[in-house]
Order: structure tokens, then sequence, then C-alpha cells
């Protein structure tokens, strides 16, 4: 009982909308606490944005891989392992562009590989992906649920097992250790003020169980069709899930930078709320209108929009526009976005420098629904 779900598609770009929102203020010294991470432990309405898209990945596998499967083994590992190259390779791409920049003496000159960052975002979906698909393929339904209780559990083991002491902090987490010698110090992120990936290798595991369990919540879907016993049954197991996220962060914290297990669960009931209140309105009640014109758009070329939301401000970083005099009497310069914010968005409201940061997020996020609503109009949909 193969029904269209177009609930699943706003899901997905809502979500998509909403990565290309928080990623983008005016001001990253700015930024209203829902729309930042949380510092460490703790869950903000943006730390749901990711793993709401790793659980939309699944989602759609469970409609594409009946008929992937069909096409026989051979078929089956070409499309895994090419789409993971290449959503992998596009991440790289972008951590990489725009391949020069400017020095301290202003002059232009190559980034070099030596510092550039192996993983991010895209990569992290790229592998997650992978090994959801290979998982769900030789185990089913039953053996994905089973497989995915084990590795969260045996995550929990690994954090504990490696630093009884202090397993769940920045510096006693045992993954930096595995993602400095594999990856080396100089090709992870620092943003943290120290060596530590937020998307390394061993915080991928649970990452892991978040497109597994979305693609078996799409399958739930797919069997029960538009009935209510299957938006009964989703509802019921986010609040099961959610309910098992709090218990399990009493002794293994809610934290999105090492991806813990209780982060995957809690996020996971989160999902499965805000689909069913999707699926409710628009299969059930069948309100659709322009909220959810607006936010299918950008599923529709998801990973383009994405991709396109990085290379613009980067690329055009390389123009330089001068701004005000430093205090050291160094001419400061602006990049054309940094120049719209400074100008016209934070103007608007000078003593709430918040606000003029999320009215420049609102102005990206209405310029990449527009080039995402020309494609669409265009039915030009680029996919991996």
């Amino acid at each position: 009982m193969n029904q269209r779900f177009y609930s699943l598609d706003v899901f997905r770009g809502a979500t998509v909308a909403l990565m290309i929102l928080v990623n983008n203020p005016g001001s990253w010294s700015h930024i209203f606490p829902p729309l930042d991470h949380a510092a460490w432990h703790g869950c903000t309405p943006t730390d749901l944005v990711f793993p709401f898209f790793l659980f939309a990945v699944g989602n759609a596998m469970a409609f594409v891989m009946p008929k992937l499967e069909a096409a026989g083994e051979a078929a089956f590992w070409k499309k895994v392992i090419t789409r993971t190259a290449l959503i992998f390779l596009i991440g790289l791409f972008l951590n990489w562009f725009p391949f020069i920049r400017y020095n301290d003496a202003g002059n232009i000159t190559g980034k070099p590989f030596e510092n550039l960052r192996i993983f991010g975002v895209l990569q992290r979906i790229a592998l997650s992906y992978f090994f959801a698909s290979v998982i769900v393929h030789y185990f089913k339904v039953r053996g994905s649920f089973v497989a995915s209780a084990f590795i969260l559990l045996f995550y929990w083991f690994l954090c504990v097992a490696a630093h009884p002491a202090d397993p769940f902090s920045i510096n006693g987490w045992f993954g930096t250790n595995i993602d400095k010698a594999v990856l080396g110090e100089n090709h992870m992120y620092h943003g943290e003020g120290i060596a530590f990936d937020p998307e390394g290798l061993m915080n991928t595991f649970a990452a892991i169980v978040q497109v597994v369990l979305g693609y078996l919540v799409g399958n739930y879907i797919i069997q029960k069709g538009k009935t209510p016993e299957m938006l009964n049954g989703l509802f019921v197991a986010g609040c099961v899930l959610i309910g098992a996220g709090f218990f399990w962060d009493m002794i293994f914290p809610i934290n999105k930078k090492i991806w813990t297990s209780s982060y995957t669960i809690y996020t996971t009931g989160l999902a499965l709320l805000i689909l069913s209140v999707f699926i409710y309105l628009i299969e059930f009640k069948n309100k659709k209108g322009v909220w959810s014109r607006f936010f299918d758009v950008f599923g529709k070329n998801a990973l383009f929009i994405f991709a396109m939301s990085a290379i613009l401000p980067k690329g055009l970083a390389l123009i330089r526009i001068p701004g005000a005099m430093g205090v050291n009497g160094k001419q400061n310069y602006l990049t054309p976005f940094g120049w719209f914010y400074e100008h016209a968005c934070k103007p608007i409201f000078p003593s709430q420098p918040n606000i003029g940061s999320l009215i420049y997020a609102l102005c990206f996020i209405a310029m990449m629904w527009f080039l995402a609503w020309l494609l669409d109009r265009k039915k030009i949909y680029i996919r991996v």
C-alpha cells in the first residue's frame, strides 16, 4: 500500500529551511538562545534540525529501498556507494571552497589542503546514509530495530568504558583521540577552541541509528497507510521515545556535539510528534496552503539549496567592501552580505542587535526560497 504522503515532503522541506536559517545569522555574536546550539549538554530548537534531517533521509529510504532491492545486489551497491561518495565529496568541496583566501597582509593565497577539515554536515549525512542503507538491506525491518538498539547501547558502553571518570565532557569523550589519530588535528574542527569534531567518526554511531529509525517510521507509514491507527501509532511512539530519552539523559546526557544515544532517541521522538501533526493537518484535514507550499519547494532541491546557502556567502566573501577603521588604524572590510547586515538589517533596531541578526537570517532564507521556487517552477530538480 504505497501511497504518496505530501506531509513527508513538507517535513523535509521545513527541516532544510530551518537548517539554512540557523546557519546564517547576521552575526554569530547576536543570536537569540533558541537559534543557537546548546553549549554542551542539553537541546535547543536549533539542535533538532540536523537529527530531523537525518530522520527525513530515513523516511525517503523507505519509499526508495524496495525498488532498489528489486533491481538486484549489484544495482543496490552501485547506487548506495555512488550516492555516498557524491554527498561526501560535495561536503568536502564546501569545506574547501572557494579555495583561496585573504592572508593577514591582505593578499590572496590558496587554502592549503593541510588545514582542510575532512568532516562536516554533508559528510555525516553521507556516512549515516551508507551504513543505514546496509543495515536495512541486510537486516530488514525487525533486524534493523535490533541492530539500532545494539548500536545505541554499544556506543554508550564505549563512552563509559574508554574514560570512566569523565566520559561525557569535551576532554573526556573518547572519540576525539580516535579522530586525532585517524584524521590529524589539522583536519578537524576547532570551533570549540580545541581540536574536537562534532561530526567526527565515533559520534556518527548514533547518527546512523537516526536514519534507520527514520526508515522504520517511513516503512510503518507505508504499511499502515492513511489510517487513524497509523497516526495514533506515530503519536504514541513519539511520546514513548521522548520519555525514554529523558530517562536515559539522567545517566547518558542528551548532547548533540557527541551525538549521544539519548539525544538520538529524544530527537526522534520529537520528530515523530511534529510529523504526526503534519500528517494530521495535511493528509487527514487537507490543510494545505501557502505554508505547506513554502516548505515544499525546499524539499524538492534540498541538497542543492543547502549547498548554495554555503557557496554564496563564501564566494561573495572574496569581494571586500571598505568598512569602519579599526581601533589600531587598520582598514576593516565587509563582505556584500556583511554590508547588507550592517547597513540594512542592523539599523532597524540598533539597540537590539539580536533582532537585526534575525532579520538578516530571514532575508537570507527568503532569498534561498526564491531560488528554490524558481527551480521548482521550471521543473528543475537536482538530485544525487
